[in-house]
Parts: structure tokens; C-alpha cells; sequence
């Protein structure tokens, strides 16, 4: 069971079957699983970090109640806080709305041997800036190419980019945003706007399903993660980001020979 980059070929359909794994092993082994993955981030972060050679962008979007958020307290449980920064992107402020629409993610880009996790990301301005109207087409239409181009530069400046389109069906969503009301300790996390968001099902996804394909390339891919199930959801990116970075050529840092060979006195 593993994830699969989207090819910007193929159909994308994001149907609300898509959102759940066929067969998928039961939560107890599932955990099991889990906690192996998580160990290896956080082996491997160490090296990563030490080495400082290369940088990691890990960009989760999804709609509302999709799993970000328990997504990064699940999946990088593990790692040394000193080398990852979370940023979550809200409504621009008014400084940002006055520079062009990726000033304010550049800034965010994780520096050489760190983690980088947006929850959110610069995805907002082709999926609710469209959906919403707040610019027309003219306007949102060529961001698809600056954000190519944007990733392209990122990359071949060693930043590693993966990107995770959580992706539930209708029926989930409904299920964990009722939960938010009923749950006295999670009602802070309920938006009336959401419901409002939600009526609109189909132009996001035909939103997502655009910015998806339009946007998964060599340098910058794009997997979509089933998300009804939170377990599933959690091995399957978990999985990807220590294989990711097990592929990488990474080295601790050797002392210098001379230093070595003559020891501490």
C-alpha cells in the first residue's frame, strides 16, 4: 500500500470512492505500521539536518475537516522540533495582499536541512480565490505556470517538494464537522463558513482536480492520499516522506583529518 504520483495525463476523477483505501489492513496492524514510518522520519531527519545539504517542503491541502492538521501531529510525532517549521496560511493580511500572490510562501520556504510543512499553501490562490470570485480568470488562470516555475527554482536550489491532496468524500466531511459541534472540547474548531464552503463540493473539486494535474510535475509531485481513514491517511504519507528521504544521498559531516588525527588534548 503506497502512494503514486499524479500524472498530469491521466484522469483525475477525486470521486467519493476514491477516498478510501479497498482492503486496507485493520487499525492494529496499521498502527504497527505507523509507528515504523514515523521512526524512520525521524532517523533519517537527524541525518538530514546534520547533512544540510538539501531542504523539504511537505505542502498538505485539503478541504475542510480533511485531516491537516492531525496529519502533522500524527506523521512528525518523532522528529527534533529545533528542524521543522510548521507554517499554516490563512487570509492574506494586508501587507501580503500588496505583493504578488507567492511573496508571502517564498518566505516560508524552509532554509537548507530543515523540514517545512505548510498546512495550506500557495494552492489557495488557484483553488478558493477561484471558487470564491475573488479575482477573475484572467487573474488565477496563469498561476498554475508561476507556480511551476516557482517549484522549478525551488528545486534546483535543493529544496525537495512533496505535495498531499487529502482527499475525503462528502459523507466523511458531514460526520467529522458534526463531531465539532457535538464535542464541547473541538467546538473551537468549528467555522460557520465551512458549511457555507461545502455547498460548493463540486467546484472545488474541479478546482483541486485542475490545480492537481496542472501542477504535479517531475520536481514538485503531487499525491493524492485517501483520507476517510485517518490510519490509512497517516502510513501512506508517512510512508512516502521516508522513502523520499531514504532516496536521498545523505552523509553526516565528517571532522576535519587533521583534527581527528590529533585528537583532543
Amino acid at each position: 500500500m503506497r502512494l503514486t504520483p499524479v500524472s498530469p495525463r491521466a484522469p483525475l476523477p477525486l470521486r467519493d470512492r476514491d477516498a478510501r483505501v479497498p482492503d486496507a489492513p485493520d487499525g492494529e496492524k496499521l498502527e504497527k505500521k505507523i509507528a515504523d514510518q514515523v521512526e524512520r522520519i525521524a532517523d533519517l531527519q537527524r541525518i538530514f539536518y546534520a547533512d544540510g545539504r538539501l531542504a523539504l517542503l511537505i505542502v498538505l491541502q485539503g478541504r475542510d475537516a480533511s485531516g491537516k492538521d492531525g496529519t502533522i501531529r500524527n506523521v512528525f510525532t518523532g522528529v527534533n522540533p529545533q528542524g521543522v517549521v510548521v507554517t499554516s496560511f490563512k487570509v492574506p493580511s494586508e501587507e501580503e495582499r500588496h505583493h504578488d500572490f507567492l511573496w508571502r510562501i517564498h518566505h516560508r520556504v524552509p532554509p537548507r536541512g530543515m523540514f517545512g510543512i505548510f498546512n495550506r499553501s500557495h494552492y489557495e490562490d488557484v483553488i478558493v480565490t477561484r471558487v470564491k470570485g475573488i479575482v477573475p480568470k484572467s487573474v488565477w488562470e496563469p498561476r498554475y505556470g508561476h507556480i511551476n516555475d516557482f517549484e522549478k527554482v525551488l528545486a534546483a536550489n535543493g529544496v525537495r517538494i512533496l505535495k498531499f491532496c487529502l482527499h475525503i468524500s462528502r459523507a466523511e466531511q458531514k460526520k467529522r464537522l458534526q463531531k465539532r459541534l457535538d464535542n464541547p472540547e473541538k467546538n473551537w474548531k468549528f467555522n460557520p463558513g465551512d458549511l457555507a464552503e461545502r455547498k460548493k463540493w463540486d467546484a472545488y473539486t474541479a478546482a483541486y482536480r485542475d490545480a492537481i494535474r496542472r501542477c504535479s510535475t517531475r520536481w514538485a509531485p503531487w499525491y493524492v492520499v485517501p483520507a476517510d481513514d485517518k490510519k490509512v491517511r497517516d502510513y501512506l504519507i508517512a510512508r512516502t516522506i521516508a522513502d523520499t528521504l531514504g532516496a536521498l544521498d545523505l552523509r553526516w559531516p565528517k571532522a576535519d583529518a587533521a583534527v581527528i588525527a590529533e585528537g583532543i588534548d
